[in-house]
């Protein structure tokens, strides 16, 4: 399976995208990595790093779409960027999907152009990982779509349970309809019209409130994004804000060494689902296509884990399945 990767995309550009190309490349020697750059920037890289592999290769895409470039711009007049020549090569399908930690609006619109959408898909939207006292489930949208339709909740829906079912391991995934009450009237016309069409799914179990999100009422959470980027946000804000209340608490208590690297241990164990590096990436749900986003400052780590997080949404046929479901 061939993996095309953004080597200059993110805030440590070439240096962590070429390392967990490495890291990536070192224990799946199945897999072929291409790496999308600057040619000589790529290849340097490369030799720092003292790769001798044969599994990756580069592809000179001399473009580089910053992190403030205006999507919309970036995508018209930057046609040679490592976004716009990785995504040409997964649509000519010379490899089986893209990922990169640079610009999100880019890749995303990007995406939509170069890739198109699934058959019945009215708008791609972003996935991302929610830890919850049940484990890590599914929040849809989480920035792609700020104004959305009934229809399009409902598909991010169903798309969602489709990637809970592949990707998380969740057999049959509960979908929830995130609104100010439990009851069917509330919400605007959107939200109770999206409550009327998800009853088609026998996975949805109603609407659910704030409170139930991190209790893990559901697998699925859907909501437009810009409800999805605030929750987002505010749960990656979780670990550091419990971390610095805890803190004020051992030092008022006066705790000795040995009682804070017991706490501490906990404390990490406690929070290492919120940790975006094992996660690696969040997905494009409805192109036509695998296309993955990372965190702008991805360690290499992180962009590890998000070329096997591509290989796993190709393996599993999470593409073909939306579209059954859809349609």
């Amino acid at each position: 399976m061939k993996i095309a990767l953004d080597a200059v995309g993110g805030d440590h550009f070439p240096h962590h995208p070429v390392e967990g190309a490495i890291q990536a490349a070192n224990e799946r020697p199945d897999l072929h990595i291409l790496l999308a750059g600057p040619g000589k920037l790529v290849e340097e890289e490369l030799k720092k790093q003292n790769f001798s592999g044969s599994n990756i290769s580069v592809v000179d895409a001399p473009d580089i779409i910053r992190m403030d470039d205006s999507p919309a711009m970036a995508v018209k007049t930057k046609t040679n960027s490592s976004i716009a020549v990785g995504l040409g090569m997964h649509a000519k399908g010379h490899c089986d999907a893209f990922i990169s930690a640079g610009n999100t609006g880019a890749l995303l619109a990007a995406s939509a152009f170069i890739l198109g959408r699934l058959p019945g898909v009215m708008r791609p939207t972003i996935a991302s990982n929610f830890p919850t006292i049940n484990g890590v489930r599914l929040m849809v949208d989480v920035g792609a779509n700020i104004e959305v339709k009934p229809e399009m909740l409902y598909q991010f829906g169903i798309m969602g349970s489709v990637f809970a079912q592949r990707m998380l391991g969740v057999e049959n995934p509960r979908i929830g309809l995130v609104n100010v009450g439990e009851e069917e009237e509330k919400g605007d016309e959107t939200i109770r019209k999206a409550h009327e069409l998800l009853r088609k799914s026998p996975f949805f179990i109603g609407n659910i409130e704030g409170r139930d999100i991190l209790s893990g009422k559901a697998d699925v959470f859907v909501c437009d994004g810009f409800v999805g980027n605030v929750l987002l946000k505010f749960g990656e804000s979780i670990p550091d804000a419990l971390m610095h209340i805890v803190k004020k608490v051992i030092v008022k208590r006066g705790l000795d060494r040995e009682q804070i690297e017991l706490i501490s241990g906990v404390l990490r164990e406690a929070f290492a689902p919120f940790d975006y590096q094992l996660v690696g990436g969040v997905p494009f749900l409805g192109v036509n296509g695998v296309s993955l986003v990372g965190h702008g400052g991805s360690t290499p780590m992180a962009v590890k884990n998000m070329i096997f997080m591509a290989e796993k949404m190709v393996r599993e046929k999470v593409n073909s399945t939306i579209t059954t479901s859809l349609n």
